[in-house]
Order: C-alpha cells, then sequence, then structure tokens
C-alpha cells in the first residue's frame, strides 16, 4: 500500500469526507535541498545506501544547473573540500543560496577562496558554518515572488528559517484554504514561520496576528510586510504556549506592549506546528475559536490531534510535497 493509500485508509476511520490530492512532479520541485559531502561528491541515503553523485534532478532547476559546476570549483580547491560534509541548497527560483558546513574553523584564506568561487556567478551568496561560526559571502536573504490568483507577494527567506519547499504545490496549498473561509474576520496564526501563509491570507482577512518563535523568521516576515506594503498584519515572537498564556491573560508580555489584543475578532486559527504535532496548552486555547485551520507535515499526529481538539473535518486535502519520500503534507478545516 503507497503512503496515499495508507493515509486515506487511516483517514477513513476519523471523517467519510473524501480528501483533495494534490501531487507533485517527481522531478525539479524542491526549492531547498541537503546533501553530504564525500569522495569529492554530493552524497544522499537513498534505499539505507550511500549515493554520490555529481547533480540530482530532484531540486528545482536553479539548484540543478548549479550542482555540477560548483562542485567542480570546490574540488579544485584544497582548502575549500578539507573538512567538508554537508552542502545545503536554497533558492528563491533566481538566486541560490549555498551553504557549505565544516569540520574545522574557517579562517581568511577560506573566505579569501570563497569569495573567488562566488565571483563566477551572478546570482549566488555562499554561507561557510562551523562550530559557532558563521560566514557570509553575498547577501543572506532571498525575496521569492509569488504568484497567487491575480496577485503576486514577496516573501523573504534565508537558510535560517522554515519556508515551503515545493513551490509547484505551494500555490495549490493557499488556494485550498481559501476556499474553506467563510465568515472570516480576523486570523490567529501560530507557527508562522518567515510567513508563508500569513502574507497571501492577509487580504481575506480584516487583521491577521501571527506568532513564531524564531527570532529569524519574525524579523524577516515583519521586512515582507513592508515590501508588500500590509496594514492589517501584526507579528509577535511567542511560542505557541506562550501565545496562549497571553490570550488568556494569564501574565503580561512585554513584545505585546504596542499591540491591542483586545481590538481583535478572531474568526479563525491557523496552526503549522512541527511533526511532534500540538501541544495541550495549543488544543485548550484551539477550542475557544470556531473554525480551525490545521496544516501538518505529519500525518499521524495530525489525526490524534483531530481527536484532542474534539473537532469535525470540514474539508482536507493531501499535498505529496516530497514525492521520492514516505512524506505528506496535509491542510484540514475542522470545526
Amino acid at each position: 500500500m503507497n503512503k496515499l493509500a495508507k493515509f486515506c485508509h487511516e483517514l477513513s476511520n476519523y471523517t467519510e469526507i473524501k480528501p483533495e490530492i494534490y501531487l507533485s512532479p517527481a522531478t525539479g520541485y524542491r526549492a531547498r535541498a541537503e546533501f553530504g559531502f564525500s569522495n569529492h561528491c554530493y552524497t544522499m541515503v537513498e534505499d539505507e545506501k550511500k549515493k554520490y553523485m555529481d547533480r540530482s534532478s530532484i531540486p528545482h532547476p536553479c539548484i540543478q544547473q548549479l550542482m555540477p559546476n560548483l562542485l567542480s570549483r570546490i574540488n579544485d580547491s584544497e582548502l575549500m573540500q578539507k573538512k567538508l560534509f554537508q552542502i545545503n541548497f536554497r533558492t528563491s527560483g533566481t538566486r541560490v543560496l549555498v551553504t557549505l558546513i565544516y569540520h574545522k574553523p574557517l579562517q581568511k584564506d577560506w573566505m579569501q577562496a570563497a569569495k573567488k568561487i562566488q565571483d563566477n556567478y551572478k546570482n549566488l551568496s555562499l554561507i561557510g558554518r562551523s562550530k559557532k561560526q558563521k560566514v557570509l559571502i553575498g547577501g543572506e536573504d532571498l525575496e521569492v515572488i509569488c504568484n497567487y490568483a491575480n496577485s503576486s507577494f514577496k516573501i523573504l527567506q534565508n537558510d535560517l528559517v522554515f519556508f515551503q519547499p515545493n513551490f509547484y504545490l505551494y500555490s495549490f496549498m493557499v488556494s485550498f484554504i481559501t476556499k474553506q473561509l467563510k465568515g472570516a474576520k480576523d486570523l490567529l496564526e501560530l507557527y508562522c514561520g518567515c510567513g508563508g501563509f500569513t502574507l497571501p491570507l492577509a487580504s481575506k482577512f480584516n487583521k491577521v496576528f501571527a506568532t513564531e518563535n524564531n527570532r529569524h523568521s519574525i524579523r524577516l516576515l515583519k521586512e515582507s510586510i513592508k515590501l508588500n506594503n500590509l496594514s492589517n498584519v501584526e507579528t509577535a515572537r511567542l511560542s505557541d504556549d506562550e501565545t496562549a498564556s497571553a490570550l488568556a491573560n494569564e501574565r503580561p508580555f512585554r513584545r505585546l506592549e504596542n499591540i491591542d489584543m483586545q481590538s481583535y475578532q478572531f474568526s479563525h486559527i491557523l496552526v503549522d506546528p512541527p511533526r511532534a504535532g500540538l501541544s495541550d496548552e495549543t488544543i485548550t486555547l484551539s477550542k475557544k475559536f470556531k473554525n480551525m485551520i490545521y496544516i501538518s507535515c505529519n500525518p499521524e499526529t495530525f489525526l490524534r490531534d483531530v481527536v484532542k481538539v474534539e473537532r469535525n473535518i470540514e474539508a482536507i486535502a493531501i499535498f505529496d510535497q516530497f514525492a521520492n519520500t514516505q512524506h505528506l503534507e496535509v491542510i484540514a478545516l475542522l470545526k
């Protein structure tokens, strides 16, 4: 039984509603990719075996085109390849950010060698990382231009934050959510990241209050809000449990000093938790909202949480974001 059939079978124990299914292309779909480095090659584990390569068909074409040429330049430099063990790629669709991770301190000569490589490319930034060290060659932030319906918006991201890795399915995810919005007033969003759903959904609500515990994500989201000239989105660096505590008026937060929480009329809560799913505090908080949008990267904890939040599934979609893996993404409207 494949992963889609398996989840649909498990889902049938919770609802009679049939999920919408969105499939990804098998190649060229990943805007973020991570590889090991060994024996002068990129490496990845496939079927429990290490595979050596100079390129991969899975990443976005921008990354595919860069991989063999960049590998050759790294291998031409003893300094660049020595104690290098991981190479991460991330793209906006035009620019590429490459992070090289080492088991050694990075000295001035490494910076000079990295700059020499970077000078050969128009749209490439390099980051060198080792223990307690980060060296940036070029701009760190990527500006992703996302087209949705008849509008477009800009989202800033970098290698310190999470952003949807499958550009092909991303617009379908946003579209599925907006189809479910009825009686929308204000939105509370938890685990907002750098704004992958905050920004496109802002026009569908009167106001949005978005929270996230990662300070880098919040910084980028605030800059993206300005880039897109949005006036109805407020953000705060709060964990899910802190957000629940703030809304329950259990204690004051300095980070909320300039935000009038009493002015919000929340009709929806949107959660996009890590694989572990929702905390008990977040589950308790969610019960205060009429509508809940649950985005999950782990169908198992999603089904567990559906029971805990004591809601019915009104609509659900499955997104095969990682076509070559056993992972699935699920989005559901719960009432």
